[in-house]
């Protein structure tokens, strides 16, 4: 079912599909379809020919963890690649609500895929620095691929990152990933010419299936590397010899890429098709100076539950530049409306909550008939994020719903206080969260990472620009300059874990 790794093994068979930086491994088309399927082959004598059965993975990021991926589709198994920076306990969670019948693990992981060895048996336990060269090595039965499949059937689990609280397993189909793809290549320009550097992990939604799955669709070219470093990736983006003509990435690690490398460097990716950025709301500043660098930096919106679904126009930076700030309009295969609280369709510029539909919207968590009841009205997921159309059609993200509080009987959205911060030139990055306050009911508190050399800024001074640009209510009341934020792994603020060290 949409095996299209198969497809153009056929069509471009010394096409480069896969590269691993890392180990230099490097796969065309002819030869990632044959490891695919001989590890399809193993994958489904251990399991007994069992279609649906989980396969577990806790790995950074390879071309063994892709093929795998790819492997488990075509045997009609079920991939769970697994947050390798999670806890035992956490990850131990995941395991036991998954249940996979399959255990994948990097030997530095061990500890971590511990909980899973009285679940799985031995003989379906596999450390990958050992199972490689045994899973290359057999032939397989048959090149499959899966001619059982439908639309509806799960092939990957992927848990959600946990910036509001407990993780949930989304599922993901044939129907879902299809769409996924087309929607990000027609918002990205991606084709059999491009090229994707993916340093985004692989256990999330945007480095499975936008930044690996949707080129290797359409014949590109994917060059996965382990992690990101904003020098090391620079160095990536800018090599000739590598070639890469696309780029996802949140929006801190943009900005740590602009703070990290020499002023006026980042002209030199104005090569690039785009600069695609998410996870986070995007200030306009920073697309403003990427912009007068000559990059556009496509900002859109997705979630592991609706993967790729909202983006800016990718081939004009004056639109980009007019309409800084804004998420796009919706991807071909998907429709988007803006939900008031009394359960009105808002109108234009008027807060909401983001409802999403269409075939690459998810049938539901894992095991969660009440968690998967409560995320949609009908066929449509209420995201849990508030937003704003304006009139040209437009969507912005204002703030998880969840995030916004009322201070002195005013609706307060932290995201329009963290984009004026964004704007302050000593700063790095920041998060606002709203705290308890007797007069007030809550006020901001905002959470300040410097710039290097910047230790001179006072609370003060943060407070003054805010009030500089927005109304007195907004502005926080409390700053506090720290080391580091609670980061998920793919780079979103934990706004919860804020929450609770401020009360706690």
């Amino acid at each position: 079912m949409h095996d299209l790794i198969h497809f153009h093994a056929q069509e471009t068979p010394t096409k480069k599909a896969i590269i691993d930086l890392h180990t230099g491994e490097a796969y065309d088309y002819r030869h990632a379809d044959q490891r695919i399927s001989q590890i399809a082959s193993h994958l489904l004598k251990s399991t007994n020919s069992k279609r649906g059965e989980r396969v577990a993975m806790i790995s950074r990021n390879s071309a063994f963890m892709l093929l795998v991926h790819f492997a488990c589709v075509r045997a009609g198994l079920v991939f769970v690649p697994l947050n390798w920076r999670l806890a035992p306990p956490e990850i131990g969670a995941l395991i036991e609500d998954a249940q996979p019948s399959v255990l994948f693990w990097q030997s530095e992981f061990e500890a971590l895929a511990a909980p899973g060895f009285d679940l799985v048996d031995k003989s379906r336990q596999f450390c990958i620095e050992d199972a490689g060269e045994s899973f290359a090595n057999d032939e397989p039965d048959a090149i499959i691929p899966n001619d059982e499949a439908v639309d509806d059937d799960p092939i990957t689990l992927l848990y959600t990152s946990g910036t509001s609280g407990k993780s949930k397993g989304v599922i993901l189909t044939h129907k879902t990933v299809l769409y996924s793809a087309l929607n990000f290549a027609q918002s990205s320009a991606v084709d059999r010419n491009t090229v994707f550097l993916c340093d985004m992990p692989l256990f999330h939604v945007a480095g499975l299936l936008a930044v690996s799955r949707t080129p290797l669709f359409f014949g590109g070219t994917v060059l996965v590397s382990q992690k990101f470093d904003p020098i090391n990736t620079f160095k990536n983006l800018t090599d000739p010899a590598l070639g890469v003509t696309h780029y996802f990435c949140v929006t801190q690690m943009a900005a740590l890429m602009r703070e990290k490398n020499p002023p006026g460097s980042m002209k030199k990716l104005s090569h690039l098709t785009a600069i695609q950025t998410g996870g986070a709301p995007n200030p306009p500043a920073a697309v403003l100076a990427w912009a007068e660098d000559g990059v556009a930096q496509v900002d859109g919106f997705g979630m592991t539950e609706i993967g790729s679904a909202f983006s800016m126009p990718p081939h004009d930076v004056s639109i980009i530049k007019e309409k800084a700030g804004s998420v796009g309009m919706p991807s071909p295969f998907t429709e988007g409306k803006i939900m008031t609280p009394e359960g009105n369709e808002a109108g234009p510029n008027e807060i909401g909550e983001l409802w999403v539909r269409g075939p690459n919207v998810t049938p539901g968590y894992w095991n969660k008939p009440v968690e998967t009841a409560a995320a949609f009205d009908g066929e449509w997921l209420k995201s849990g994020d508030s937003a704003r159309k304006d009139e040209d059609g437009f969507y912005y993200i204002v703030d998880r719903t969840k995030d916004m509080f009322i201070s002195g009987g005013e609706n307060v959205y932290p995201v329009e206080i963290e984009a004026v911060l964004a704007e302050m030139p000593e700063i790095l990055d920041c998060a606002v969260i709203g705290v308890p306050d007797e007069k007030w009911g809550e006020v901001g508190a905002a959470i300040i990472l410097l710039k290097e050399g910047n230790d001179s800024v006072t609370p003060e001074a943060v407070i003054a620009f805010v009030k500089s640009r927005l109304a007195s209510f907004k502005a926080p009341k409390h700053v506090r300059f720290v080391e580091d934020l609670p980061r998920t792994p793919s780079g979103k603020v934990q706004k919860h874990k804020l929450r609770d060290a401020w009360t706690g």
